[in-house]
C-alpha cells in the first residue's frame, strides 16, 4: 500500500524541525505558519502512537526514535531533493538556490562583489549567504558550502581559495591614542583597553596574534567593548573606546583619511585568505558551478594588494 501524502509531507517537516532545533525556523524555510508545522508534527506522532520530539520552553530535539527516523529517512529526502536540484541541467536556463555559510568579512569584500553579476545574469539562480562565525556542520545544517579562512577548512572538504591572504592591523582613533598613550609592542596590550570579539563556537575571546621575524606573540587583553561583528568593533574603535585588530581592507580607508591610526605596524602579521569550502559530490548542480566560476575568475581579477611595507603582493 503506498504511503499517503500527508505522512510524506509530515515526514519531512518533522525532520525540517529537527534538524533546525525550532518549530518557528522550520515555518520560516517553507514559509508557512508555526502552528501549521506543529500541527504537522502532532499528526504524524498521533499516526505512529509515539512521540518524536523532545520540547522544552527552550529546544525541540529528536528522541530515540525521532532519532532513528532521521537517520533511516532524511537521506532519502535528501537523495531526491538532489535529483530534483539534477534535473536543473536539463533546462535551457541554469536554476536552483546555493546556500553559503560565511562570514561577514568575505561575504562583504568577495561574495557579494564576486556573485552579484551572477545574480544579474541569470535570474533563475539565487543565492543564500548566511553570516556566522560558528563553525557550522556545512552538511547537517545543508548548505551547499562555506567559507572560512585556509587554516579553518576540514581535511575532508574540497576547498576553493576565493581571497588573497591579507593583513591583520591593529589601530585606534588619535583621540584614544592622546589620552593613553601609543603601544610599543604587543604585550603593552595589556595595560590598554582593546575591543574584542567573542568566539560563538567555544564562547571564549579571539586572541589578539602578532609575528614579527619569526617571533610570534598571543595576547588576551581586557576588553571594554565585546562584539560578535566587525562593523561593530570598528564602530567602537572610532568612538575612542579601544584598540583593536581588524583586516587592512576594512581600515586602511580609514587610515588614508586620518580618522583611525595604526600601531604595531612592525607587528603586523598575515592571515591565510578565505577559502569557499564543500564536500564531494560526483555531479555539482548548474548553478554551484557557475557560482564556483565566478568566484575563481573574480580572485583572478581582484587587484593586488600591498603590504604594510609598501611592497606588492
Amino acid at each position: 500500500m503506498p504511503m499517503p501524502k500527508d505522512n510524506l509531507t509530515d515526514i519531512r517537516t518533522f525532520i525540517a524541525v529537527a534538524r533546525e532545533g525550532s518549530f518557528t525556523k522550520a515555518a520560516a524555510k517553507y514559509g508557512v505558519s508555526q502552528s501549521a508545522v506543529s500541527y504537522s508534527v502532532r499528526m504524524l506522532e498521533e499516526r505512529l502512537g509515539i512521540r518524536l520530539l523532545a520540547r522544552t520552553t527552550r529546544s525541540v530535539s529528536p528522541t530515540e526514535a525521532g532519532q532513528r527516523l532521521i537517520d533511516r529517512l532524511a537521506p532519502m529526502f535528501d537523495d531526491i531533493e538532489g535529483e530534483l536540484t539534477a534535473l536543473t541541467e536539463l533546462r535551457e536556463k541554469p536554476a536552483g538556490t546555493v546556500r553559503i555559510n560565511s562570514v561577514e568579512h568575505a561575504s562583504g569584500s568577495i561574495l557579494w562583489p564576486a556573485l552579484r553579476p551572477v545574480m544579474a545574469a541569470y535570474p533563475d539562480i539565487n543565492i543564500e549567504i548566511d553570516n556566522d562565525y560558528r563553525l557550522v556542520d556545512i552538511v547537517a545544517a545543508r548548505f551547499g558550502a562555506g567559507v572560512r579562512l585556509g587554516e579553518q577548512v576540514a581535511q575532508d572538504m574540497i576547498a576553493l581559495r576565493i581571497g588573497a591572504d591579507y593583513f591583520q592591523m591593529t589601530v585606534a582613533s588619535q583621540d584614544y591614542l592622546a589620552a593613553h598613550g601609543t603601544p610599543q609592542s604587543p604585550h603593552d596590550l595589556m595595560e590598554h583597553n582593546c575591543v574584542l570579539m567573542r568566539l560563538p563556537t567555544s564562547g571564549g575571546l579571539y586572541p589578539m596574534t602578532y609575528a614579527k621575524d619569526g617571533e610570534e606573540i598571543t595576547v588576551r587583553p581586557k576588553g571594554r567593548g565585546i562584539f560578535n561583528t566587525v562593523p561593530m568593533i570598528l564602530a567602537a574603535v572610532r568612538d575612542g573606546i579601544g584598540l583593536a585588530s581588524l583586516p587592512d581592507d576594512v581600515v586602511r580607508p580609514l587610515i588614508a583619511e586620518g580618522r583611525l591610526v595604526q600601531v604595531l605596524t612592525d607587528w603586523t602579521p598575515k592571515r591565510p585568505g578565505y577559502h569557499l569550502y564543500y564536500p564531494s559530490r560526483k555531479q555539482p548542480s548548474p548553478a554551484f558551478s557557475i557560482v564556483l566560476d565566478a568566484l575563481r575568475k573574480h580572485l583572478a581579477s581582484a587587484a593586488p594588494r600591498s603590504d604594510v611595507d609598501g611592497q606588492r603582493r
